[in-house]
C-alpha cells in the first residue's frame, strides 16, 4: 500500500468527517436496478453479507422442495419435518457478488423466522427455528466449499422469532422468542442457561403477542436497548438489571413483529444527544384484521434524558 494511497483515504475520512452535521444525500437517480439471475431456486426468507463478498440466503425447510437441486444426489432426510421427510433441494445458497454464480448448500433443520449475527471472525451463527430447528445453533464460514455446521441442543430455550446481538466480549446474547422471556448467551455461561426477563411478559399482548424479534442494540454506555411492543428498556445485561425504563410510545400502538415497523441504532445527534428511532408499525390488533392502514410516523426517543420521552414525527408517503 503506498503513501499516496493511504493519504488519499485519510484525506477521504477528513473531509467527510468535516461535513456539516445533517444528512449527506445522493441522488436516487445516480443508481439503477439490474437483473443478475432469473432465479436462484431457493427464496431468501433471511439473508446475509459476508466478509468474503458473498452472500448467503436460507428459507423453511417445511414448505416443500425448492427449484434447486442438491449436487451430486445428495438428499436430506428429516423424519421430523412437516412436507417432506426426504428432501434432494436445497434451501439455501451461497451468492457470489463478483462472479455472479451460486451454489447450492444444506441446511439440516428447518430455519423459518430463526435468527442471528456475524460473530468476530467473521462466522455466521444462525440460532431457533421451527419444528426441529427450535434448539439448533448452525454455523457458515465464508469459505469457497464451506457448508452449514449444525450443533443439536445448542441453546437452552426453544427459539423462534428472536433476537440476536454480537456483544464486546465476543459472546452473542439472545433475546426472547415465542414463548420465551428471558435471554441467553452463546455460547452458553456454565452456571445459568436462561436469565429471566420479565419486561418480555409485560409486552406480550395475549393472542397477538407483539413483542416478538424485538429490536436490540449496544448502547454506547454497554448496555442493551431493547425495544418490544410499544415500550423499551435499558438493559445492564452482564447483573440482569433494568437500568432505565422508557414511557410507552405515545398512542400504544406495537412496532415488533407481528406489527413491525422497522428500526434505527442509536446515534449521537449534533448536540451529542444519544437517539433511537422506531418506525412505523401497526394498530393494535391489525394482525387479525384486514385492510387496516400502517401507522406512518416514527417515534424518536432521547436517551439521554429520564425517564426518556418519544417524539412522534408524521410521514406523508405511503407504504414500506
Amino acid at each position: 500500500m503506498t503513501p499516496t494511497f493511504i493519504f488519499s483515504i485519510l484525506l477521504l475520512q477528513l473531509l467527510f468527517a468535516s461535513q456539516p452535521c445533517h444528512l449527506i444525500l445522493t441522488s436516487a437517480a445516480d443508481g439503477r436496478w439490474q437483473l443478475l439471475q432469473k432465479s436462484i431456486g431457493v427464496s431468501a426468507m433471511h439473508m446475509q453479507l459476508l466478509r468474503n463478498d458473498r452472500v448467503v440466503m436460507f428459507d423453511r425447510t417445511d414448505f416443500g422442495k425448492s427449484n434447486l437441486p442438491l449436487p451430486n444426489g445428495k438428499c436430506r432426510t428429516d423424519p421430523t419435518d412437516t412436507a417432506l421427510k426426504v428432501d434432494c433441494t436445497a434451501h439455501s445458497v451461497e451468492y457470489n457478488v463478483l462472479t455472479n454464480k451460486f451454489r447450492a448448500l444444506t441446511v439440516q433443520t428447518d430455519v423459518w423466522c430463526s435468527s442471528g449475527a456475524i460473530m468476530p471472525d467473521g462466522n455466521l451463527v444462525q440460532t431457533g427455528g421451527f419444528n426441529d430447528g427450535e434448539r439448533r445453533v448452525r454455523v457458515f464460514s465464508p469459505c469457497s466449499t464451506c457448508d452449514w455446521q449444525e450443533i443439536p441442543n445448542g441453546l437452552a430455550a426453544k427459539r423462534w422469532y428472536a433476537s440476536n446481538h454480537v456483544l464486546p466480549n465476543g459472546k452473542q446474547i439472545i433475546v426472547g422468542g415465542r414463548g420465551q422471556f428471558n435471554y441467553e448467551f452463546i455460547p452458553q455461561n456454565v452456571v445459568e442457561n436462561t436469565i429471566k426477563l420479565p419486561f418480555l411478559s409485560e409486552t406480550n399482548d395475549r393472542g397477538v403477542e407483539n413483542n416478538l424479534y424485538p429490536f436490540v442494540f449496544l448502547n454506547v454506555d454497554g448496555n442493551l436497548f431493547i425495544f418490544a411492543n410499544n415500550r423499551a428498556i435499558l438493559l445492564d445485561y452482564v447483573n440482569n438489571k433494568v437500568v432505565k425504563t422508557y414511557p410507552t410510545i405515545p398512542g400504544g400502538d406495537p412496532r415488533s413483529y407481528p406489527s413491525t415497523g422497522s428500526k434505527l441504532p442509536p446515534t449521537v445527534g449534533c448536540g451529542e444527544t444519544l437517539w433511537a428511532a422506531v418506525d412505523q408499525g401497526c394498530p393494535l390488533g391489525a394482525p387479525y384484521k384486514c385492510l387496516v392502514k400502517e401507522r406512518r410516523n416514527e417515534g424518536n426517543v432521547e436517551e439521554g434524558s429520564w425517564p426518556g420521552s418519544w417524539l412522534l414525527r408524521f410521514w406523508s408517503f405511503r407504504g414500506r
